[in-house]
C-alpha cells in the first residue's frame, strides 16, 4: 500500500497543515470541501503544496512526526525546493 505525507497551505506563505494518509486524493478533497470541522476548515487550508510517497505506514508516520517538529521556515523551504510557486498540486494528481 502507498502512504503520503503532505502539506496544505491557505495561500502562498500562508497557514500550513501537515498530515499523513493512504488516500491522498480523498483526504485532500475532504479538506477542500470542509467535510469535517477542524483546523483546515477554520483557517481555509486547502491547497496541496507538497507531498512525499512511502511504501509503508510506519515510515510515513515517522516522517510526519519528524516534520511536525520542524520550524515553519524549514517547512517553507521544503515546499519551495519542489514547488517554488506554491502551485496547488491537487488538480495534477486527480488527472
Amino acid at each position: 500500500m502507498t502512504y503520503y505525507v503532505y502539506l496544505l497551505s491557505s495561500d502562498k506563505h500562508g497557514t500550513l497543515y501537515l498530515g499523513v494518509t493512504s488516500d491522498l486524493i480523498r483526504r485532500v478533497h475532504e479538506h477542500r470541501t470542509h467535510a469535517a470541522p477542524g483546523f483546515t476548515s477554520r483557517y481555509g487550508v486547502a491547497h496541496l503544496v507538497w507531498f512525499e510517497i512511502y511504501d509503508d505506514a510506519l515510515t510515513a508516520i515517522a516522517r510526519e512526526k519528524q516534520l511536525k517538529k520542524w520550524r515553519r521556515d524549514w517547512k517553507m523551504r521544503l515546499i519551495e525546493e519542489q514547488n517554488p510557486d506554491w502551485v496547488d498540486l491537487f488538480l495534477g494528481i486527480c488527472s
